[in-house]
């Protein structure tokens, strides 16, 4: 019997078996897929010699994990010159830059705004990271004083009004101008909730700080390259990984680490955990689903504006107005006729993607939780609004729906990408209203998946504070 047993090969379960493997537990891992990744994942999903990424592609948490960060995992991480662009109906685009100045110089009488509500975030970026993304590991006194010393106390407070905000209070207060308020709303969106429901804005705030201070990346060769860099660490390690291996029960061992969605821990557990914590999961609300999209192209996306070429990331949503309508729709149960899609056109510089001379590219909407609708046609007007011509040079393309995404990862379940709704009350207590977030009320058992803090995006640091935790209670009680 082995002394930990850990549940799905998400980042987050591969994350917590190392961290229990260098701790001297030996482990074993098991996934229900043929292949390691859980949401990391890449495949030839349109014509041979086409490689797409699955599920994520662009990972600016990631290359900003304090945990990946720390194995130096040999993979190679590609920024574009821009994180992101953000294109508008007249040929114009605005770009998120490396550089501070460089994007506030693009926003006109913006620009000033700008700077002064993302420069010291960006230049406190080191004190932000345990606050964003390692909440639990450290005592939260420490680092909010390493933010309060990073910002000052008038900054600090200024920095979590900001955050706390819904992204279209923050927009309203301080941009005029839509070159800024259609970047800002553009990178707000991904959070999955109306730009009028709080903490929208922190997902904005963080985004573009992080495309200021990491970039936003890709991994040279498909997102697979990241998920096998960690298995291969495991290995290296000692640990064992089984593919294609459903758990239908609890394994006996010291501890069980799951990185699945709350349902699917109820479904395993099979009644073995306390009725309160059970019926706090079954509370857990999800958010909408994604519909995406991958494309084999005969040649790049013919951009109307030049500034697209210079992202990895295009936002293709126009102005605010039209986001935040576009991001309300899926929670009042509706598809949005014009949706806000995210793009990614890795083969831009990743010449591993695609034959010579050919590209690829992948793009997602948001959609009500479940939806059987079909996003194609208008994910697809959408590009072509920015890109005319871009249907001339589609070869094949592939979709998945949001009951494809949960066919492929458990976890994602009716197509949440993120975990479950990143509302207020689920950012504070996620999954359960309980102080330490990873435990399940029955002894050595822990829930480590994207559905407890930090939440969604590719970090493992829910399955490497969950380990910490389990560690920390094995040791407490021998």
């Amino acid at each position: 019997m082995a002394d930990a047993v850990v549940i799905g090969s998400g980042p987050n379960g591969l994350a917590a078996a190392i961290t229990l493997m260098r701790a001297g537990l030996d482990v074993e891992l098991h996934e229900a897929a043929a292949t390691v990744g859980g949401g990391v994942r890449s495949a030839q999903l349109t014509l041979p010699g086409f490689v797409h990424d699955v599920c994520s592609s662009i990972y600016p948490l990631a290359v900003g994990s304090p945990f990946l960060r720390e194995l130096g995992l040999p993979v190679e991480w590609v920024n574009a010159a821009a994180a992101v662009a953000h294109p508008f109906d007249d040929g114009t685009a605005v770009t998120l830059e490396r550089d501070v100045a460089a994007t506030a110089a693009q926003l006109g009488r913006d620009g000033d705004s700008y700077r002064r509500l993302v420069e010291p975030l960006v230049g406190a970026w080191d004190a932000i990271t345990p606050v964003l993304l390692a909440p639990l590991l450290a005592p939260p006194a420490r680092a909010l004083t390493g933010l309060v010393g990073a910002l000052g106390p008038r900054g600090a407070t200024r920095a979590v009004r900001a955050a706390l905000a819904s992204a279209r209070g923050l927009v309203d207060a301080r941009f005029a101008g839509e070159p800024a308020r259609g970047l800002f709303g553009g990178n707000a969106a991904h959070s999955m909730l109306p730009l009028e429901w709080r903490p929208s804005a922190a997902f904005g705030l963080s985004l573009i700080v992080l495309g200021h201070a990491e970039g936003w990346p890709i991994i040279r060769g498909g997102a697979q390259r990241l998920a096998d860099a960690l298995a291969e660490r495991l290995r290296s390690l000692g640990g064992t990984i089984h593919t294609s291996s459903r758990i239908d029960a609890l394994p006996e061992a010291r501890l069980v680490l799951a990185d699945v969605s709350p349902p699917e821990l109820l479904r395993i557990a099979r009644g073995r955990v306390p009725d309160r914590y059970a019926r706090e999961l079954r509370r857990f609300r999800f958010g909408p689903g994604a519909f995406k999209l991958d494309w084999a192209l005969d040649g790049p996306i013919p951009w109307r504006s030049d500034d697209c070429r210079r992202a990895l990331t295009v936002h293709l949503g126009g102005t605010f107005e039209e986001i935040a309508a576009s991001e309300a729709a899926p929670w009042q149960g509706r598809h949005a006729e014009r949706p806000f899609v995210l793009l990614a056109q890795q083969s831009l510089l990743d010449e591993t993607r695609a034959p010579p001379g050919k590209h690829t590219a992948w793009a997602y909407c948001h959609v009500p939780n479940g939806s059987a609708g079909n996003m194609t046609d208008a994910i697809e007007a959408q590009v072509e609004r920015f890109a005319p011509g871009f249907r001339d040079l589609v070869l094949a393309r592939s979709s998945m729906s949001p009951a494809d995404f949960e066919r492929h990862n458990g976890n994602l379940v009716g197509g949440d990408i993120n975990g479950g709704a990143m509302t207020v009350a689920q950012s504070v207590f996620r999954p359960a209203r309980q102080l330490v977030p990873y435990r399940t009320g029955r002894r050595g058992l822990y829930l480590c998946s994207s559905s407890t803090p930090p939440g969604g995006g590719v970090h493992g640091m829910c399955g490497y504070a969950a380990a910490r935790l389990a560690l920390a209670d094995l040791n407490g009680a021998q």
